[in-house]
């Protein structure tokens, strides 16, 4: 069997996770074909993505001019199908956050990936996000391409009108990565499409987790890993590291990423003099990330909006507790008291006082979090049996879809 996966940028630093799933998808005995709209000159500091990036085929490296073709041809050969596309994209403009004219350029990538997906076989298509890359792949279905699927991570998707309703209605199937992103799928569409909504979790490698156990260190060092943003709340963490200083408390605190608050987060430590307490690393790849995260008493993440993390399956995989935020699919697979701490979103007090039981707490204590950590990582998270299981999705699906 042969398909498809579509992702607006890919490879992508966040999104190695992806790149997991293709590849396991692939080890199950399906051919798959990487599209993306972006992503041929990203920085990319881990090499399995750079040969991700060699195997995938982008939409737009021509610019949007090399869109034209596609389109002229689909309106020469299959004026009805195109037509029925405008209607969509018309449809689908109504209360979105972008103009008319966006979504008409997405009916011209659709024309175009139209002519990709039938020169490789692809007998259907999987789209990761529900935002323009469910909708592109939505509307070459309208232009007679193959049926398509799609995966919501969230929040983004849960957060900004985009009429997941329809994408759902005209799918063979989508995919949450936990409990709660179904029920906000179940939230925006029609009850009568609810049984096509469908819950695999993201994976992690086995290479990943096996192997020797190592110990946590007694240094007091917490990591926070991802982008530098809004949403992942690190602006409270550096107001809870400078709490704990002001306490006496030592703390040594890493965060691996970058992104646009980073700025804002370097004047924040400087305004509370924890410039040799607290370090910035950049951009780095899958194998420093692991470095960094076995280096540390524990993963800390203050998220005001998430999926479900993949950093924290990460974490957990390596027998280190976690600190998070009781939002989203966290608590699905975090347990307080068993696996790490949760505690409220916003609450500077809460993550001020998980960060001390944790800086405080005996190795040996720490420890067993650890493993009860690892146990219910690798018995909820295994890429190869999720993988199974959307295999079995992409073989199962009849290709029905709503397409009037």
């Amino acid at each position: 069997m042969k398909i498809a996966y579509f992702i607006n940028d890919y490879p992508r630093v966040s999104h190695s996770f992806i790149r997991r799933e293709i590849q396991a998808i692939e080890r199950c005995g399906i051919e798959v074909q990487r599209i993306a709209l972006r992503g041929w000159n990203a920085t990319l500091p881990d090499p399995q993505d750079r040969a991700e990036r060699e195997r995938t085929r982008y939409l737009l490296r021509t610019g949007v001019t090399g869109l034209m073709l596609p389109a002229l041809v689909m309106l020469l050969r299959s004026p009805r199908r195109l037509l029925a596309a405008l209607r969509l994209a018309t449809q689908m403009a109504q209360e979105s956050e972008r103009g008319l004219l966006y979504h008409l350029v997405y009916v011209a990538e659709a024309c175009r990936l139209v002519r990709w997906l039938r020169s490789c076989g692809a007998r259907r298509v999987h789209a990761h996000f529900g935002t323009n890359s469910a909708e592109v792949v939505m509307l070459a279905r309208a232009l007679g391409g193959p049926p398509y699927s799609f995966t919501v991570h969230g929040p983004a998707e849960f957060l900004r009108p985009m009429k997941l309703d329809v994408k759902i209605e005209r799918s063979s199937f989508v995919v949450a990565v936990s409990q709660f992103g179904r029920s906000q799928l179940y939230l925006r569409s029609r009850h009568e499409d609810w049984p096509r909504i469908k819950v695999v979790h993201c994976g992690l490698e086995r290479e990943f987790y096996e192997g020797p156990a190592v110990a946590i260190p007694a240094a007091p060092r917490l990591v926070c890993v991802g982008r530098l943003s809004a949403a992942k709340g690190q602006l409270l963490l550096i107001e809870a590291a400078a709490r704990l200083a002001a306490r006496g408390l030592e703390c040594e605190l890493v965060l691996a990423g970058d992104g646009p608050m980073r700025a804002e987060l370097e004047a924040l430590i400087a305004r509370h003099g924890l410039q040799r307490s607290v370090r910035i690393t950049g951009w780095i790849g899958g194998a420093e990330v692991r470095t960094h995260l076995l280096a540390s008493r524990a993963l800390v993440l203050p998220s005001f909006a998430e999926g479900l993390p993949v950093v924290i399956m990460e974490a957990m995989a390596l027998r280190r507790p976690v600190l998070a935020t009781y939002i989203a699919g966290i608590p699905e697979l975090v347990r307080p008291a068993k696996d790490g701490w949760l505690f409220p979103a916003g609450s500077v007090q809460e993550l001020t006082r998980a960060m001390e039981e944790c800086l405080t707490m005996p190795v040996e204590s720490l420890q067993r979090l650890g493993a009860s950590a690892y146990e219910r990582v690798i018995g909820r998270h295994a890429i190869d049996r999720e993988a199974a299981r959307l295999a079995e999705l992409f073989r199962g699906a009849d290709g029905a879809s709503r397409d009037q």
